[in-house]
């Protein structure tokens, strides 16, 4: 499905208060993508060229993620994107056409390995490990670091209904300092308690862990951890991967939860 720019949807966006940062990926191929809001953030191209593809539900474009290249804002430019602290919210929204291939990591600060690990927060599509297969997920961390007793981080909602392939979407998470929030197309639906996949046997865990996922408990806050600002990728222990494969027009960072109100209505 093509679509073009929505009718006051950029103008809306930028009019919601709270806002840090928002691309809209006008910019030609082989040009820096600058964000509206309050400085001009500056993502590079990173292992490739990211293609302008005509069409885009903010300013009619959109950037086109081919499964190996991303962008990327070193740690000591994110200013106030580095948003952490026991009582700090949050709201990531993006406008996106995911390929249905693999977990793609849309965008944040999510580092899983250098250092033991620099994540803090992040916005990916497909999460399957922990129970968040074609679902929009909302990830948040604390230390930066794995959640023990398991290998990987497990801190994030999912949202019930799945994310369509080569449709566009809105996904979007919330987090309040207590608990994150996972949105598709601008409705939030709650996940009764479940059994979640690949914590049996571990620590204290015999028969494996079970949570909720919609919404998701979290009261520790968001660490500050170091991490460089990625879209489209995140640092593994191999190197970049979670490659979002589709396109993305547009990412938004606000530094408040925003209600269900305006989430719907920044929605396609």
């Amino acid at each position: 499905m093509s679509i073009h720019a929505q009718t006051g949807l950029l103008e809306s966006v930028l009019a919601t208060p709270g806002l840090i940062a928002l691309w809209d990926f006008k910019e030609p191929t082989g040009q820096d993508r600058v964000a509206h809001g309050v400085q001009n953030f500056t993502l590079h191209e990173a292992a490739g060229e990211v293609v302008r593809a005509d069409e885009g539900p903010l300013s009619g474009y959109s950037a086109k993620f081919d499964g190996t290249n991303f962008l990327s804002m070193p740690n000591q430019a994110i200013g106030q994107l580095n948003l952490h602290g026991s009582h700090q919210t949050i709201t990531v929204m993006a406008w996106v056409k995911w390929s249905g291939e693999q977990t793609g990591f849309v965008g944040g600060l999510w580092n899983e390995y250098q250092d033991g690990g620099k994540r803090q927060y992040g916005l990916f599509v497909s999460l399957p490990h922990y129970n968040g297969k074609n679902q929009v997920c909302g990830h948040i961390s604390k230390t930066g670091r794995p959640t023990p007793p398991f290998p990987y981080s497990i801190d994030y909602s999912a949202s019930k209904q799945e994310v369509p392939a080569n449709e566009w979407a809105f996904v979007a998470f919330t987090y309040d300092g207590e608990y994150i929030k996972s949105y598709f197309n601008g409705e939030f639906e709650e996940r009764a308690p479940e059994r979640i996949n690949h914590t049996q046997g571990f620590e204290g865990y015999p028969e494996g862990l079970v949570q909720q996922k919609n919404p998701y408990y979290f009261p520790h806050g968001m660490g500050n951890n170091g991490s460089d600002f990625t879209v489209g990728a995140v640092l593994l222990k191999a190197g970049m991967g979670n490659f979002f494969k589709g396109q993305i027009g547009g990412l938004a960072i606000f530094d408040r939860v925003l209600d269900d109100e305006t989430l719907k209505r920044l929605s396609l």
